[in-house]
This record gives structure tokens, sequence and C-alpha cells, in this order.
């Protein structure tokens, strides 16, 4: 079972998320922040981290930035998860280390599709 981690400071949006993705076969674990998100990516070793970008102190590019530099987990594929759907934005999650991008509120169907394509698998979702 793919083990999904959620790195959301909103509990609404970390509920809802991981409900949803739990109901299409994955495996979830969450951290409400950065810090925690990154201890949490070295000790459960997720096939795959949703990152979101507001986090507060430290942001989901610096976690995403820590990750990667951790050469336990710097394989671990990130997809960044943002309100804000500026290019600029995209830009900064690619440069951070993110292999992918995806806006709230969430298309659930293009969001697996490209947790699908993150791990290397043909997605069976098509992507939006």
């Amino acid at each position: 079972m793919t083990l999904v981690l959620i790195i959301e400071d909103n509990p609404i949006n970390r509920d809802v998320l991981g409900r949803r993705l739990e109901r299409r076969g994955y495996s979830i674990r969450f951290a409400e922040d950065g810090p925690t998100g990154i201890r949490a990516a070295g000790e459960v070793m997720p096939d795959v981290i949703l990152m979101d970008i507001g986090l507060g102190e430290m942001d989901g590019w610096e976690a995403t930035r820590r990750i990667k530099a951790d050469g336990k987990t710097s394989d671990i594929p990130i997809i960044a998860l943002t309100a804000s759907a500026f290019e600029s934005d995209r830009i900064k999650s690619l440069e951070a280390g993110c292999c992918d991008f995806d806006t709230k509120p969430v298309d659930l169907a293009r969001l697996l599709g490209k947790i699908e394509r993150s791990l290397g698998q043909p997605g069976t979702v098509p992507a939006a």
C-alpha cells in the first residue's frame, strides 16, 4: 500500500484530503508543520509527500529543501499544494525540489494522476 505523508497546517484540509486518499487505497500519515514534517519524513519514509506551501514559521519550500538535503529522504517525491496559482509559486516549488505542483482546492482526479506519475506508475486517473 502506498504511504502518503500530508504536511498541512490546516486540520480540516488534512482531514478531508486524508479521508479522500484513504478511500482510494492509500495509507496516510500527517504532520502539521515544517519541522514535524521533516522528522516524519525520516521516521515513516513515505512513498510520496504532499507539502502545503503556507505552513507558518517554516514554509513548505524550506521544509522541502531540508528533506531533499538529507540523503535518507532525498529521493522521496514531494508534490507542492497551495491555494496560490501563481506561476512564480510553481517555479519556486520546483526549484525547492518538488517534483510537481497542484492548487487548492484539490481536484482529486488531477492530484491522483500526479501522485501516480511521481511514483513512476501509470496513472489510472486521467490528469487534468
